[in-house]
């Protein structure tokens, strides 16, 4: 409808149109959003440690080996855990390194398969990720060992984070959710709180930012009067305030004001999707094909954690990809 059309044009992105586009056509506007590759910490330990947040991937590692050589315990902590979708949060760390280290074209024909899991680009982001989450020394705080990660349901990472356990974990925007969930022990989230995030940096203190994320595009199978209504109404800034009032969600909407988010990190997360410098990906493997991004991406992940090499891991999930 007109009227969707307008309002994805005026109060959203051309990324973040485009994912409810095909050949120039709107089928779909653009709903809800999360900002993934959040790294969650303790602003009290960091302060304690002497440490400051890192401004570029390098820092990070050297960041995490001061904190390693300060504790000597495991400063980070990770879980794959998520039943039937084991494997997930792994593929959000890989999709970060890419879009970070090679930028969004790369992204973008990794994403179609115009370059393969074997590109020497997607291996880099899976060496880089495992820097930390194939190290004995820097994992899995809290929880057990590298294997651990598998058998570890992602949510219960937030206790571990939350009771100062666990120095550093990288999750999304929503997982503020889980860390101030009393069965997780109740931590606050704030800049002065027990828990706080920062995005995984850039490998360029100098690059603009680059983030990946998630979200919902509604589309309808009607058009008749009510159903336009409705879809109208979704797609406006009336109704993103109003939903984002309500807590524990935000959108891509530009006419969001960040103020009705209900925590600070989702305000955060707000205003770095309108920033008209960020560049935002969706998560890639959400737009790979099911067989492949809910799938073979999944269980790698996973083979990889217990033990796969990188080589056999990204051939085997390279295999998998539909032909034509």
């Amino acid at each position: 409808p007109a009227g969707v059309a307008a309002n994805a044009k005026k109060y959203w992105s051309k990324d973040w149109a485009a994912y409810g586009s095909t050949g120039g056509t709107l089928y779909g506007a653009p709903l809800m959003a999360s900002v993934k590759g959040f790294i969650w910490y303790s602003p009290k330990q960091f302060k304690d440690w002497g440490v400051e947040v890192p401004k570029t991937w390098d820092d990070l590692l050297a960041l995490t080996k001061t904190i390693q050589e300060k504790t000597g315990k495991a400063p980070w902590c990770a879980g794959f855990g998520s039943d039937a979708a084991t494997g997930w949060p792994g593929t959000d760390w890989v999709e970060d390194l890419v879009l970070r280290q090679s930028g969004a074209a790369t992204y973008d024909k990794w994403v179609s398969h115009k370059i393969p899991f074997t590109d020497p680009a997607i291996k880099k982001a899976f060496d880089s990720v495992g820097d930390i989450l194939l190290n004995p020394k820097y994992v899995n705080a809290g929880l057990g060992d590298v294997k651990s990660i598998n058998a570890t349901p992602f949510g219960d990472v937030a206790r571990v984070v939350g009771n100062g356990t666990c120095a550093m974990t990288h999750q999304a925007s929503f997982f503020d959710g889980f860390i101030s969930d009393p069965r997780n022990g109740n931590a606050t989230v704030g800049p002065d709180a027990d828990v706080w995030a920062f995005l995984t940096p850039p490998i360029d203190a100098s690059a603009g930012q680059a983030v990946t994320g998630g979200g919902e595009i509604v589309a309808a199978f009607s058009n008749d009067a009510d159903t336009v209504k409705v879809q109208e109404y979704l797609s406006s800034p009336e109704w993103a305030n109003s939903r984002v009032k309500l807590g524990g969600v935000i959108s891509a909407n530009n006419g969001l004001d960040p103020k009705n988010a209900s925590s600070p990190i989702l305000q955060q997360a707000i205003k770095v999707l309108q920033d008209p410098k960020t560049t935002f990906r969706f998560d890639a493997s959400d737009l790979m094909p099911g067989v492949v991004g809910a799938g073979s991406f999944w269980t790698g992940m996973v083979d990889w954690v217990n033990g796969k090499s990188t080589d056999e891991v990204l051939k085997t999930i390279d295999a998998s990809w539909p032909s034509k």
